[in-house]
């Protein structure tokens, strides 16, 4: 687990929040997982990391092959939030929107 996904997990713990699955796979055909997710909710989290840095999601394949994943978790029906390490804080309010559904 990444320093980033420490940090979120921990933000959903402080929230009080229930405790997602890890690496979960939900793509029938394709290995994608996220890092993060509430299966029975359809709602997944994934820490988008060295985004400052030119990371892997901010470059050419690594960045499509993203869009890849997240459009066919759409339409798998799916809501995925992202989350970047300045946007953590964020996490524990949005996750609380999703639950009072």
């Amino acid at each position: 687990m990444t320093r980033l996904e420490m940090i979120v997990l921990n933000r959903i713990e402080r929230a009080g929040l229930p405790i997602p699955r890890k690496e979960y796979h939900f793509h029938p055909e394709r290995k994608w997982r996220f890092d993060f997710a509430y299966p029975d909710k359809k709602i997944a989290i994934e820490c988008e990391g060295a985004v400052w840095t030119r990371g892997r999601h901010t470059r050419g394949a690594g960045f499509i092959g993203d869009c890849q994943k997240y459009n066919a978790a759409q339409l798998l029906g799916w809501k995925v939030l992202r989350y970047s390490s300045d946007m953590i804080d964020e996490v524990g309010k949005d996750l609380k929107i999703f639950f009072k559904r």
